[in-house]
């Protein structure tokens, strides 16, 4: 019966060390925006204001993390209403028929240091594609406001539009094919 229960404890405790832990995005203190060249002269920047995430993570290094993002893309802001609403057609998001816009990583790995790299299907527009994305980690703190363990991410990486048939009626003289997307963002620990 000892040894059942010895057993029985080490089990527990080789389980518990790999605990997964869940952080989830604090949605008030992170952004997920995008930047691109109008008329080959000018960066217009904009964002999504709905926004959901989970970073996932067995080891406190992140090495193994897993993220999951969602943001709606009819909450796109630019700053200007017109160029907004223009957004959501079907010339561009066509938020309609495309209303979410997702990633998920198929791969988290450290590069040195705090440097990461994040590899995961971005499904925009009805098109999948996988993307690389670079990510910096600049730590954990607990919260002084919510007595959580608050961990800080800085994301950022560069598409292509005519990959996922956004715009596709613009040239590349009015609008890049290359579209910067930049996050800073704030997860809690669950």
């Amino acid at each position: 019966m000892k040894k059942i229960t010895l057993l029985t404890l080490g089990l527990m405790l080789a389980v518990s060390s790999f605990a997964q832990t869940t952080w989830t995005l604090d949605k008030a203190h992170s952004q997920l925006n995008f930047s691109i060249t109008h008329l080959t002269i000018s960066t217009i920047e904009g964002g999504f204001r709905s926004v959901t995430a989970t970073l996932t993570a067995t080891k406190d290094d992140f090495s193994d993390a897993a993220v999951e993002l969602s943001a709606e893309t009819g909450s796109v802001n630019t700053g200007a209403e017109m160029r907004d609403n223009h957004l959501k057609t079907a010339d561009f998001f066509d938020a309609t028929t495309y209303p979410t816009l997702t990633f998920k990583s198929v791969s988290f790995k450290n590069v040195g240091g705090k440097n990461y790299q994040v590899t995961g299907n971005l499904t925009f527009h009805g098109v999948t594609k996988l993307v690389t994305l670079n990510a910096v980690f600049n730590g954990t703190v607990d919260n002084p406001m919510s007595h959580k363990t608050t961990a800080g991410w800085h994301i950022s990486g560069t598409i292509k539009r005519s990959d996922f048939g956004i715009g596709s009626k613009f040239p590349e003289a009015v609008l890049s094919d290359e579209v910067t997307l930049d996050a800073n963002t704030e997860f809690i620990k669950g």
